[in-house]
């Protein structure tokens, strides 16, 4: 944590700012601000920190007295009566007249901003949109590691999942037990609300799992995730439920040639354009550029949506220890869909692809 803490005190010198403040605000029990478990180690969901030059402080509540004193590293633990912005009013170095103090612009509501504000009344508060974020872009060994083991309890829990999926069973009934493994296999909880879409609605790239029921001759579609040590996966297959026609097997074909072109164009130096390009031409040379509307791919670390992205919009270039997703699809509206997804790591000569569950058509 203290190499973190580094080079973010690196960032503000660059920047010729005087602190940086950055809080889990009433996240519930969601990873709403990765950056104060980033720079401090901390997993509860209420919480900040507060960096300067010669002082980084962890400020919480009472609730998290032992976890904060177990879990955070780098910083003073400062416990409170009061929440973690109003707990800055006493904080000797959050009250430097003038005080340049940059803050994660959007991870804080207008209310939130304002409070704050009233908290440091003599400091000039700095929007800094991506402060943390540029510095996860890069994973070093454990990090990957970590997200290694989140997408193996994916992969195992995904195979453990397929002997339940029968005619007639509830979407949100396999997406239970799809959690419930996930978590027997160690995960802390999902990455995000697990996608389980079948027949037409297949054709939703977010179909959140309902009561509808699983027929024979759909695509069903997974799209889940798995936290582990507070590093995501997010994967994706999908089956077909019964005998696969020819229409099923064109489609899927084609989104699994996609997929392979851009998992193989994945290097360090590539752009998130260019890679997406290897996917989406292969789609589009097969007629179905307007199926195929989101981006390939995004990165993944502490949360399940961040940086590089790959896309047609795309404008960063891929490095070494990046880690992505590879995801593209094709959706044909009243009739089904077919997405496979994998997370790769960005390596000098190509990507390592750390899903090992099976792309092949399967057949249940």
């Amino acid at each position: 944590m203290k190499t973190r803490i580094a080079k973010l005190r690196q960032f503000l010198a660059a920047e010729n700012l005087d602190a940086a403040y950055v809080a889990i605000l009433d996240a519930g029990h969601t990873i709403m601000a990765p950056s104060v478990r980033y720079l401090t180690g901390f997993s509860g969901t209420d919480g900040s920190v507060f960096v300067t030059q010669k002082s980084s402080t962890f400020i919480s509540d009472s609730r998290y007295t032992d976890q904060a004193h177990l879990q955070v590293k780098g910083s003073k633990v400062v416990i409170s009566t009061k929440n973690a912005i109003q707990a800055l009013e006493d904080l000797k170095e959050a009250q430097v007249r003038n005080l340049r103090v940059a803050v994660e612009a959007a991870r804080l509501t207008i209310e939130q901003k304002k409070n704050l504000q009233a908290a440091m009344p003599n400091a000039i508060l700095v929007d800094k949109i991506g402060m943390i974020e540029d510095m996860t872009l890069f994973k070093d060994a454990a990090e990957i590691e970590k997200i290694r083991a989140a997408v193996k309890v994916s992969d195992e829990a995904f195979m453990r999942i397929l002997a339940i999926i029968k005619p007639g069973v509830r979407e949100k009934d396999i997406a239970a037990e799809l959690e419930y493994q996930m978590k027997m296999l160690g995960a802390e909880k999902e990455s995000f609300d697990t996608i389980v879409a079948s027949g037409y609605r297949a054709a939703m790239p977010h179909g959140a799992a309902s009561s509808k029921k699983v027929q024979k001759g759909e695509f069903i579609t997974f799209d889940f995730g798995a936290i582990v040590d507070g590093y995501v996966s997010d994967i994706t297959r999908t089956v077909v439920l019964g005998k696969a026609t020819a229409r099923h097997k064109k489609i899927y074909d084609i989104v699994a040639k996609a997929q392979l072109a851009a998992i193989k164009k994945v290097r360090a130096g590539v752009s998130g354009k260019a890679v997406d390009a290897a996917a989406r031409d292969i789609i589009v040379k097969a007629g179905y550029g307007k199926n195929f509307g989101h981006g390939t791919g995004h990165g993944i670390g502490l949360e399940v949506h961040g940086g590089p992205r790959v896309s047609r919009l795309s404008t960063q270039i891929l490095e070494a220890n990046m880690v992505v997703t590879i995801e593209p699809g094709i959706y044909i509206s009243g009739w089904g869909g077919v997405r496979i997804e994998d997370d790769v790591v960005v390596r000098r000569g190509g990507c390592e692809v750390l899903n090992k569950a099976p792309k092949k058509l399967l057949e249940l």
